[in-house]
C-alpha cells in the first residue's frame, strides 16, 4: 500500500484537517517536476555544477532549552519564531532560488512550513489538554484514595498507618516522590526523630479530602428526572459501603481507558505526522535534485512535535496505575484493557454471509416456482391467505430488509470515512461490520422462508393439510425463536450489541424521561419507518390470542380494541421521538427542536387522519383533512431532512450543497434529495387508493412500507454523514467520560 493511502487510512477521522496535508503537498511536488521537465526541454534551466558549493545552514536557536546548534552546509535555510500566543512558527528559505524553474519550490515550502506549523501547534494545545485533565485524575485518585480508607475503616478495625503507606505510594499520581508526608501535601519539620510516625499523622489529611467531594450521578434515571422536574433534593449521598466502592472503581477504570486511548492517539498522531514530513521531503530532494531533507528533519526533530516527552511520560504513569490498582498488579489483563486488540475479521463470517445468501436466493426461486406451478395466486383460499398469514410472515421481510440497509450504510460509512462507532457510542470492538448484519439479515431472511415453503406444502400435501393449527403456528413459531435468541443472557449472538438496542429501545421507551442521545433519536427515527411491522407485531398477538390462527379466521378488523391499537401502535414511535425533540428543547434551550418537535406532531395528526380514513372511506372529511395534514407533514419534513439532517441546500454553499463533502460525485445528493422527496409522497396510495398493478391490499401496503424503509436507509446515510463533518469541525474525537467524584469548586476557592 502506497504512504499516502495507508496515512489517510490511519488518520483520526474528526482529527483529519489538523494532520499535514500530505496530498496537497505531494501535487505542488508534481508541479515541481514538470516545471522541470519543460524547463530542461526547452534549455532554460542550466544549473551549474560547482565543486565547491557555498550552502548555509539550517539555524535556529531554542530559547525553550537554551541549546543551539550550528551551521551546517545544506540547500536551506529555516528561521523559527515565536508568536504573541507563545507558539513557535517556521519560515524556510531555498538558496540560489534565481535560477528558472525554481519558483515553484518557493510555494511547496511555504505550504510545508504552514502545514508544519498547524501540526505543532494542534499537537502542543492538546498535549497541554492532556496535562490537564491529569490535573484532574490526579485529584480523582487522591479522593478514590480517602474513600477507600474510609470503607475499610467503617468494615473493621484497620490499621490505617500501614494502608496508607502502602497506599499512597502507588495512589497519587505525582511525577516527583520524596517521603510519605510531601505526596499528601504536609510539611513535616524534622526526620521523625521524637519518635511521631508522619505517616499516621497524613490519615486524617488524606480523609479530609472527603469533606470538599460529592459522588457524581453518571446514569440519569427516570426517578432522578421526576425529582429534577420537582425541584427536588437529587444529590446522592456519600455512603462509604463497599458497593459504592466498586461502583467509583468501575467508573475511574473507564475514565483511565478512555484517557490512555487519548494518549495513544496523541501519540500515534506525533509519529504519522513526522513520518510524512520525511516522507514528502526525501521526494522533494529526490524531484529537485536538492539535499534539504536532513536540514528540515533536523529542525523537526527539535520542534515540540517530536520533543515533547510529556505524552510519553503520562502514558507510563498511566499504565503504572492502571495495572496496580485497577487490575491486580496483572499487567497482561491491564494492557489487554487498556489496549485492545484489533478485531480481525474472521473468515467464517464471510464464508457463512455467502452461505445465507444463496439459500435466501435460492428459496426465493423456489417459492416462485412453487407459486405458479400450483397456481396458488388463483386459488380459493389465495384472499383469506393473504389477509392473515402474509402479515404474519411480512414482518420478517420488513425487518430483514431494514437491517440489509442497515449493513449498506456501515459499508459505506466505512468507505468515506464515517467514524460511526464514535457518533453511535459504541464500546470498542464491539462495532458490527456489514457482514455481521448481513449474516443476521440473510440467516432470518433463510428462516422465514424456510416457514413459508413449508407452510405451503403442509396445506397442498393430503397427509398434512389436516394438521391447520400445526401450519398456523409455523411463523409464531419463528418470531418466538428470534425473541428468544434476542433475550438471550448468554454471550453469543452478539451480546453487546443486543444489550446495546435494547438498553437505546428501553430509553426511547421512556422519553423523556431520559437524556436524549444521539443513539435514542436515531432508533426512534428508525422505528418511525417501521410502522407497518409493529402492526404487524399487533396482528401476531390478535390472531394467535384470540384464538383466530384454529381456524384461519381474520376477526381483528371487526375488534373496536385492534382498531384502537391500531392507531396507538401507528403513533407511539412518532409520540416518542416528539417528547424526545421536546425534553432536548427545554433541556438545551434550542428553539431548533421545538419546531422538530411540531414536525412530528403533524406527522401524528397525519398518521392518524390516513387510518382513519382507511377505516372509513364513505365522507370526504376525512379525505380532505386527511390530505391538507399529510402535505403539511410531507412539506415540512422533506424541508427538514435534507436542510437540518443532512446539511444540504445552505445557499452560501456552492451549488447549494455543504461546504464539505464526503462523497466525491455531487450528483449523489441531488439524486437523494429527489429520491426522499418521491419516497416521502407514498402516502398518497392510502388517500387516493390507487392499484395500477391490480395488487392485493396487504401486498400494496407491504410495498409501501418497504418504500418507506429504503427511504429511511438513504437518510441514514447522509445524516450520519451530516453529524461526522460537524465533529471533524470541531476536533471531537471523544466523547466526554462522567468523573465518580466532584470537588466543591467553592470550598476549594476559598481555602
Amino acid at each position: 500500500m502506497k504512504f499516502g493511502k495507508d496515512f489517510v487510512r490511519q488518520m483520526i477521522p474528526e482529527w483529519q484537517q489538523a494532520y499535514l496535508d500530505y496530498a496537497g503537498l505531494k501535487s505542488i511536488l508534481q508541479e515541481i517536476q514538470t516545471s522541470l521537465k519543460r524547463s530542461e526541454r526547452s534549455g532554460v534551466l542550466k544549473r551549474k555544477l560547482s565543486a565547491s558549493r557555498n550552502f548555509s545552514s539550517l539555524t535556529k536557536r531554542y530559547s525553550r532549552s537554551s541549546s543551539s546548534w550550528e551551521p551546517e552546509i545544506h540547500d536551506i535555510l529555516v528561521y523559527a519564531t515565536t508568536g504573541d500566543d507563545g507558539f513557535e512558527r517556521y519560515e524556510t528559505t531555498i538558496l540560489e532560488v534565481a535560477e528558472a524553474g525554481r519558483e515553484s519550490e518557493l510555494v511547496f515550502f511555504k505550504a510545508l512550513d504552514l502545514e508544519f506549523d498547524k501540526v505543532n501547534h494542534f499537537y502542543r494545545s492538546k498535549v497541554e489538554e492532556m496535562v490537564k485533565e491529569a490535573s484532574v485524575l490526579n485529584k480523582q485518585m487522591d479522593a478514590l484514595i480517602a474513600f477507600r480508607i474510609k470503607v475499610e475503616q467503617s468494615s473493621s478495625s484497620w490499621n490505617c498507618s500501614e494502608t496508607v503507606s502502602v497506599d499512597m505510594n502507588a495512589f497519587i499520581f505525582k511525577e516527583q516522590r520524596k517521603t510519605l508526608a510531601e505526596e499528601l501535601g504536609i510539611k513535616v519539620e524534622g526526620n521523625g526523630s521524637n519518635g511521631r510516625d508522619p505517616t499516621k499523622e497524613s490519615v486524617p489529611e488524606v480523609l479530609s479530602v472527603l469533606d470538599h467531594i460529592r459522588l457524581n450521578k453518571t446514569q440519569e434515571t427516570p426517578l432522578s428526572t421526576i425529582k429534577n422536574v420537582l425541584k427536588l433534593s437529587n444529590q446522592e449521598e456519600l455512603k462509604f459501603t463497599r458497593e459504592n466502592l466498586k461502583k467509583i472503581e468501575a467508573r475511574l477504570k473507564n475514565v483511565f481507558i478512555v484517557f490512555y486511548r487519548k494518549l495513544r492517539h496523541l501519540q500515534n498522531y506525533s509519529f504519522l505526522n513526522t513520518l510524512a514530513i520525511s516522507k514528502i521531503m526525501k521526494k522533494y530532494d529526490k524531484i529537485a535534485s536538492r539535499s534539504a531533507a536532513k536540514s528540515y528533519m533536523e529542525m523537526v526533530d527539535k520542534s515540540y512535535l517530536t520533543s515533547s516527552d510529556e505524552i510519553n511520560k503520562l502514558m507510563v504513569r498511566v499504565e503504572s496505575i492502571f495495572v496496580e490498582h485497577f487490575t491486580g498488579l496483572n499487567r497482561s489483563k491491564g494492557m489487554n484493557l487498556l489496549r485492545p486488540k484489533v478485531k480481525k475479521e474472521k473468515h467464517r463470517i464471510t464464508f457463512s454471509t455467502g452461505f445465507f445468501v444463496g439459500c435466501t436466493v435460492s428459496l426465493v426461486v423456489a417459492l416462485v416456482m412453487f407459486t405458479h406451478a400450483r397456481n396458488l395466486l388463483g386459488a380459493v383460499g389465495h384472499s383469506l391467505y393473504m389477509e392473515t398469514m402474509f402479515p404474519l410472515y411480512s414482518l420478517f421481510a420488513f425487518v430483514v430488509l431494514h437491517m440489509i440497509m442497515y449493513a449498506s450504510n456501515i459499508y459505506f460509512w466505512k468507505r468515506y470515512r464515517v467514524n460511526y462507532p464514535f457518533i453511535f457510542g459504541f464500546k470498542e470492538g464491539t462495532e458490527l461490520g456489514y457482514r455481521h448484519v448481513l449474516l443476521l439479515s440473510f440467516g432470518l431472511g433463510t428462516l422465514a422462508l424456510c416457514a413459508v415453503l413449508i407452510n405451503l406444502d403442509m396445506e397442498m400435501d393430503p397427509n398434512t393439510n389436516d394438521y391447520k393449527a400445526m401450519t398456523e403456528l409455523l411463523p409464531f413459531f419463528v418470531l418466538a425463536l428470534v425473541i428468544a435468541i434476542f433475550f438471550c443472557p448468554f454471550n453469543i449472538f452478539y451480546r453487546s450489541s443486543r444489550v446495546f438496542f435494547l438498553t437505546v429501545v428501553f430509553r426511547c421507551i421512556a422519553a423523556p424521561l431520559y437524556k436524549v442521545n444521539l443513539p435514542d433519536f436515531f432508533l426512534a427515527d428508525q422505528l418511525t419507518s417501521q410502522v407497518q411491522a409493529l402492526r404487524s407485531l399487533e396482528f401476531y398477538i390478535c390472531y394467535y390470542g384470540w384464538g383466530d390462527f384454529r381456524h384461519r379466521q381474520n376477526t381483528c378488523r371487526s375488534s373496536e380494541v385492534y382498531s384502537t391499537f391500531y392507531f396507538i401502535v401507528a403513533v407511539i414511535p412518532y409520540w416518542s421521538r416528539f417528547l424526545q425533540c421536546v425534553r432536548r428543547w427545554i433541556e438545551e434551550k434550542d428553539s431548533s427542536q421545538g419546531y422538530n418537535a411540531l414536525k412530528y406532531f403533524l406527522t401524528v395528526v397525519a398518521v392518524c387522519l390516513r387510518t382513519a380514513y382507511s377505516f372509513n372511506r364513505a365522507g370526504n372529511i376525512w379525505k380532505i383533512a386527511a390530505w391538507v395534514f399529510s402535505a403539511l407533514a410531507t412539506f415540512y419534513g422533506t424541508y427538514w431532512d435534507i436542510v437540518f439532517d443532512w446539511g444540504l441546500l445552505h445557499n452560501p454553499s456552492k451549488y447549494w450543497l455543504r461546504e464539505k463533502l464526503l462523497v466525491p460525485h455531487k450528483s449523489v445528493y441531488y439524486i437523494a434529495m429527489v429520491l426522499n422527496i418521491v419516497l416521502r409522497l407514498a402516502w398518497l396510495q392510502t388517500v387516493l387508493d390507487f392499484n395500477f398493478l391490480f395488487l392485493h391490499r396487504e401486498t400494496m401496503v407491504a410495498l409501501l412500507a418497504a418504500l418507506e424503509i429504503i427511504r429511511r436507509g438513504i437518510w441514514n446515510f447522509f445524516r450520519l454523514e451530516n453529524e461526522h463533518l460537524n465533529n471533524v469541525g470541531k476536533f471531537r474525537a471523544f466523547k466526554s467520560v462522567p468523573l465518580p467524584f466532584n470537588y466543591d469548586e467553592e470550598e476549594d476557592g476559598d481555602s
